[in-house]
């Protein structure tokens, strides 16, 4: 049996499914006919595990990476829960009788595709508000009504400050990628949004996480009631198919050993993560140059044209996509063979995000990690959460390849004493943008310049 549309797990491979079937649970016919249009016959450990509790009618708080199949577990468990339980009549049409809040724009259309598939034959209307496009037309839609509201926090409170739609009838709750709200500083809106929902005895909630911090785990005992906590017990930090490996290249020899790897492994479609948006600039200007079809994905980037560029990078119009942490967030992009850490992330939450942009729904994935001069310290956090020793392998003068530098691009830079360390734009900006501050020739036989390093610039005297 295979799930040829799987939200949250789009291969086929049968590897990470459980042997629990959808069959085995009592779900309302109309749910079951959604399944089967999906295609889905058997659950992924996730599901199996969750839904039990949820169908019971009990809250959850459960620990899961993207690409496990925790969107259908939730979207069953709402769809369920609104058919079996109605609305009472005097309820309005904009009053939401579930609310699914995501971390990301590009996430919430995932979760709204899927749930359309899902809840086809529920009769149960859908809502979608993110921000970036289509303001007046999603505000329209809500007001028009809708019994279950996807969405991310910014976009949702916007409209309900303008009380375009509220929540005083909403029966189910659902928190996805709950770590990613604390990172992109959303949990404020969050919490606006769950205190102007009943009570939360008198709702089914659900929150989803990467990681059950002592953090999510507040959050959800202070909105859920007694959310009973389940994570897969198989299921480690990182994807178990996930191939890790980390080279300790001199900042120099970071592009030519990038560009090395490309050429040498050949993967049909990978990911580039570095720790700033200017020097993504770079790399990807780099790749392009050396014949690696590139494009960029930064925050800043309109929402249109991201759409564009995943639905590019899926259709394999290019083979890399190179992006920042924020950029990159709540990405569901299949078939992603390859993960580079060009920068190492500074913490070992970051990292696990990262690396489960491939490796998913039981399919196999690489993630490669440079530990150059600047970013080589995070290593040892990074081990210490993911409970393991990344396997290191080393740099070969047959990976560095000869490049071709490209040209200059013209941009402001930060200002060069200003750079406050790493993460920051610090020593970071020597490796990245040095290649093009250096004398012709060779790119991996050239040295930054050497910088001031000791405490901020002299003031200048007055007059």
């Amino acid at each position: 049996m295979t799930q040829p549309h799987n939200p949250d797990a789009h291969d086929t491979s049968q590897q990470h499914l459980s042997d629990v079937p959808f069959a085995h649970f009592d779900l309302p016919p109309s749910v079951r006919q959604g399944l089967e249009d999906a295609g889905f016959s058997l659950c992924t450990p996730i599901q199996a595990l969750t839904l039990p509790t949820l169908l019971a009618g009990r809250d959850v708080a459960g620990q899961a990476q993207t690409g496990t199949g925790k969107t259908a577990a939730f979207l069953v468990a709402v769809f369920t829960h609104l058919l079996r339980h109605p609305a009472p009549p005097e309820r309005k049409p904009n009053q939401m009788r579930a609310l699914i809040l995501a971390p990301t724009r590009e996430l919430a259309i995932q979760i709204h595709k899927d749930a359309t598939v899902l809840g086809a034959h529920t009769g149960l209307t859908l809502a979608l508000a993110y921000g970036g496009t289509d303001y007046e037309k999603q505000r329209s839609q809500i007001e028009a009504g809708a019994d279950v509201l996807i969405g991310t926090p910014g976009r949702i409170i916007d409209y309900f400050k303008q009380h375009v739609f509220d929540l005083r009838m909403a029966q189910a709750m659902v928190l996805d990628e709950a770590d990613r709200m604390f990172d992109l500083g959303f949990i404020a809106d969050v919490r606006f949004l769950l205190r102007r929902m009943p009570p939360p005895s008198e709702r089914l909630n659900m929150l989803f996480s990467a990681t059950l911090s002592l953090r999510v785990m507040e959050l959800a005992f202070e909105h859920m009631n007694s959310p009973e906590k389940l994570q897969v017990e198989a299921e480690q930090v990182t994807a178990d198919r996930v191939r890790q490996s980390v080279y300790y290249p001199a900042n120099n020899e970071k592009i030519p050993l990038l560009l090395g790897l490309l050429k040498h492994l050949q993967p049909p479609r990978s990911m580039v993560f570095v720790n700033m948006k200017y020097v993504a600039e770079d790399v990807t200007d780099w790749l392009n140059h050396n014949g690696v079809p590139a494009a960029l994905l930064s925050g800043d980037v309109p929402q249109n044209k991201r759409q564009r560029l995943l639905g590019e990078f899926t259709n394999g119009d290019f083979q890399v996509l190179v992006a920042t942490d924020v950029a990159a967030r709540g990405l569901h992009i299949p078939d992603v063979t390859h993960i580079f850490n060009y920068d190492l992330p500074q913490s070992g939450e970051d990292y696990v995000h990262r690396i489960g942009r491939t490796g998913r729904a039981g399919a196999e994935g690489a993630a490669i990690s440079f530990a150059c001069e600047d970013f080589a310290f995070h290593l040892p956090e990074i081990e210490a959460y993911i409970g393991r020793k990344i396997p290191a392998e080393p740099v070969t003068p047959e990976l560095l390849i000869e490049v071709q530098r490209p040209p200059r691009r013209e941009r402001i830079r930060p200002p060069r004493d200003n750079r406050g360390g790493p993460g920051r734009g610090g020593r970071h900006a020597g490796p990245s943008s040095g290649f093009r501050d250096r004398p012709k020739g060779d790119a991996g036989s050239q040295k930054p310049p050497r910088r001031r390093r000791h405490g901020p610039p002299k003031a200048t005297p007055p007059g």
